[in-house]
């Protein structure tokens, strides 16, 4: 955007927290005096971020910065960002790979993506996710149980070797639980 013969520069911020920094020149300074500071312009930074925008106004962006922004605004409001996904699914479907690597490197969101794509279908990777989620929570629950039980069998006195046939670890494993040695 160019006003009266000189440029105008965006800043872009891509933390989901709202900006705590300066926003212009005098900001940065901790200059008062008056005469010093009639002799200097003070710049302003034209930020983009995520948190002080609205969603009608990252909406208007018309290439994959509008996802990225979205994402990374709402990344630690699951149920809003599923919202906006499914709301926005005709976009989501389809978000360029570049593009799913900034929301993974700023948000930690871990999408996954098979290396020959060049977009990515970030509802399926969302849904991937919460399915892999699921699976470890099962398995977790799972292996929290059996340690449970090899506790109370082997404080009934049956032997190790047997409680760890019953519930279905190694015996290593069942030791490491009961802190003995291996």
């Amino acid at each position: 955007m160019i006003t009266l013969g000189s440029i105008q520069r965006y800043a872009v911020y891509f933390g989901h927290e709202e900006w705590d920094g300066p926003l212009s020149l005098f900001d940065m300074m901790e200059v008062t005096d008056e005469k010093v500071l009639s002799c200097m312009d003070d710049y302003h930074v034209r930020l983009i971020a995520p948190a002080l925008m609205t969603d009608e106004d990252i909406m208007k962006f018309q290439s994959s910065l509008r996802e990225v922004m979205l994402f990374i605004k709402h990344s630690k409001e699951k149920e809003v960002l599923n919202r906006i996904v499914d709301w926005d699914r005709a976009r989501f479907h389809r978000v360029e790979r570049r593009a799913v690597d900034v929301i993974n490197a700023i948000t930690g969101a871990g999408l996954k993506y098979e290396e020959s794509e060049v977009e990515v279908d970030v509802c399926k990777a969302i849904m991937d996710m919460r399915l892999e989620s699921e699976q470890i929570g099962r398995q977790m629950g799972k292996q929290a149980k059996a340690q449970e039980s090899a506790e109370r069998f082997y404080n009934m006195g049956i032997s190790v070797e047997k409680v760890a046939e019953g519930v279905g670890y190694d015996v290593d494993t069942v030791k490491k639980w009961l802190n003995l040695p291996t």
